[in-house]
């Protein structure tokens, strides 16, 4: 709150400070964002970024009273802060990709308006599988979605085809291993056919997988 009222009366807390604000991220190191309605005014203070945008200028509503919810600000916690839509859209001027979409899951997780279209993606693996997908031109899979309670990677419903993206830092170890082989047994009993794919294979053997995929949606063994 002292870094926004620092900042002037229609400051607000923005970028990756509001991320951690609204929940979205752990604390960060380094300077404490806040945006500012103008482009005047002091251009650094110690141990704030300033962002400065004029479009910040809608009446602040306490969350989730607002009959119209305000399109870039908002008060939670009695400090200004951005919109988790906003918040969402400024963090890749401050942050890294993977701590974009580490907020971004969050916030669905938290069922937070998001804002923008995601592709559903945990984990940076399942987002190069996607990416692995659409550079061979395979159909693109629904991702993380449940079966039986289940939820799984990706499915291509049709071809009742489930592929799961394996690291070793969450599928190593005895309990794991354990877990997925029950798991396999029980989509196999439901109908599914279920490729698993290491971190390993998917950049070492890109064009095998995709290979592996296609026989898998065509119902027959990879060659």
């Amino acid at each position: 709150m002292a870094a926004v009222l620092a900042c002037g009366p229609r400051a607000v807390l923005s970028h990756g400070a509001a991320a951690v604000h609204w929940g979205l991220l752990r604390p960060l190191d380094g300077p404490i964002d806040v945006t500012v309605p103008t482009h005047n005014g002091r251009q650094r203070r110690s141990g704030i970024r300033i962002h400065r945008c004029t479009t910040l200028g809608a009446p602040l509503r306490p969350y989730g009273t607002e009959k119209r919810p305000a399109p870039l600000v908002t008060v939670r916690d009695r400090i200004p802060v951005t919109t988790v839509p906003r918040t969402i859209a400024d963090l890749p001027v401050t942050l890294a990709p993977y701590l974009v979409r580490r907020a971004i899951r969050q916030a669905e997780f938290l069922k937070l308006p998001v804002g923008i279209e995601t592709d559903r993606t945990r984990s940076d693996l399942e987002r190069y599988f996607l990416r692995l997908c659409r550079r061979h031109r395979l159909p693109q899979p629904e991702v993380n979605v449940l079966i039986d309670g289940m939820t799984v990677d990706f499915l291509w419903r049709d071809a009742r085809l489930v592929v799961e993206t394996d690291s070793y830092a969450t599928h190593g170890g005895t309990v794991a291993f354990e877990d997925d082989r029950v798991r396999d047994l029980r989509l196999r009993r439901l109908g599914y056919a279920v490729h698993h794919f290491s971190e390993l294979q998917l950049e070492g053997e890109p064009a095998a997988v995709a290979g592996d995929v296609a026989a898998g949606l065509r119902g027959t063994a990879a060659p």
